[in-house]
C-alpha cells in the first residue's frame, strides 16, 4: 500500500518559501521528510526516481535532496548529470556509510552528505545552512559589476581589471562607476562632469579630460585593447 503524503501549506503561502526537490524511492521517507520540513516553512516536491528527477530539473529549486540507491538512474549519475545544468546545493541523504562512498558524492558535485538514518532536526540544520550560503553568495553578487575585462565592487569601493586592483581616487572610481552602470550610453565630458564633481563645483572641465587619461594610464598594462575610451564620441568604456 502507498504512502499517502499530505502537504500542511497550499497557494500563495508557497511564494517566499525556499523550494527543495527531494528525491527518494521510499515514499515513507519523502513522506516525513516533506512534512516536517513544510511544517517548518519549506516547500518540498517529491519524486521517487532519478528518471522522474531529470524531468524536474527546468524548475526553480533552491536545493536539492537526493538518495543514492535508486533503481534505473541512481543518486551518482543523477548528480552527474545535472550537476552542469543546476547551480544548486545537493544534499545527499544515504545508507551507504564507507568513507569512498562519501568522497565519491562530494568529488562529482554534491555539497554535503549525511547517512541514514539521520535524524530531521539535523536535516534541517544543514538545508537551513546551505541556503544561508547561498543567499550570502547571491548578495554579495548584487553588489559587483563586471564587464569583458573589469569588475567594480560597489561594495569596497574598489576596481578590478582582469582580477588586478586599480589604485583609483574615489573621483577615477566614480567616473568608472558611472560609464559601468550605463554602458551603453555615451557621455560627454560635461555630463560626466556633471554627474561626478556637480555643476556647482570649482573645478576646472578640463579636470574630466586629466582623469580619463590618468584612468588609461593606471589600467593599460592590463587590458589588451589599447584604447580604453573614444575622445571623439564623448566617453564611453571601450574593449572592456
Amino acid at each position: 500500500m502507498k504512502s499517502v503524503c499530505y502537504s500542511t501549506v497550499w497557494g500563495d503561502q508557497n511564494m517566499n518559501k525556499k523550494k527543495i526537490l527531494l528525491v527518494d524511492d521510499d515514499e515513507d521517507i519523502c513522506c516525513t521528510i516533506k512534512q516536517y520540513l513544510e511544517l517548518h516553512h519549506y516547500q518540498v516536491e517529491t519524486v521517487h526516481s532519478g528518471v522522474e528527477a531529470l524531468k524536474m530539473m527546468n524548475n526553480d529549486f533552491d536545493l536539492i535532496v537526493l538518495d543514492i540507491m535508486m533503481e534505473g538512474i541512481d543518486g551518482m549519475e543523477l548528480c552527474r548529470l545535472i550537476r552542469d545544468r543546476v547551480d544548486v546545493p545537493i544534499v545527499f541523504v544515504s545508507a551507504k556509510t564507507l568513507e569512498e562512498d562519501k568522497v565519491q558524492a562530494l568529488a562529482i558535485g554534491g555539497d554535503d552528505y549525511i547517512t541514514k538514518p539521520f535524524s530531521l532536526k539535523e536535516l534541517k540544520a544543514r538545508i537551513d545552512c546551505h541556503l544561508r550560503r547561498e543567499e550570502r553568495i547571491r548578495s554579495n553578487e548584487r553588489y559587483l559589476l563586471s564587464s569583458k575585462n573589469m569588475t567594480i565592487d560597489l561594495l569596497a569601493n574598489e576596481v578590478f581589471c582582469k582580477g588586478k586592483k586599480l589604485p583609483f581616487t574615489k573621483k577615477e572610481y566614480e567616473i568608472v562607476k558611472l560609464l559601468m552602470l550605463n554602458q551603453k550610453i555615451v557621455f560627454s565630458k560635461e555630463r560626466i562632469f556633471e554627474r561626478v564633481w556637480g555643476i556647482d563645483s570649482e573645478s576646472q572641465l578640463d579636470t574630466v579630460q586629466k582623469a580619463l587619461k590618468i584612468f588609461e594610464r593606471k589600467s593599460r598594462p592590463s587590458i589588451q585593447t589599447p584604447l580604453i575610451f573614444k575622445h571623439y564620441m564623448g566617453s564611453v568604456i571601450n574593449g572592456m
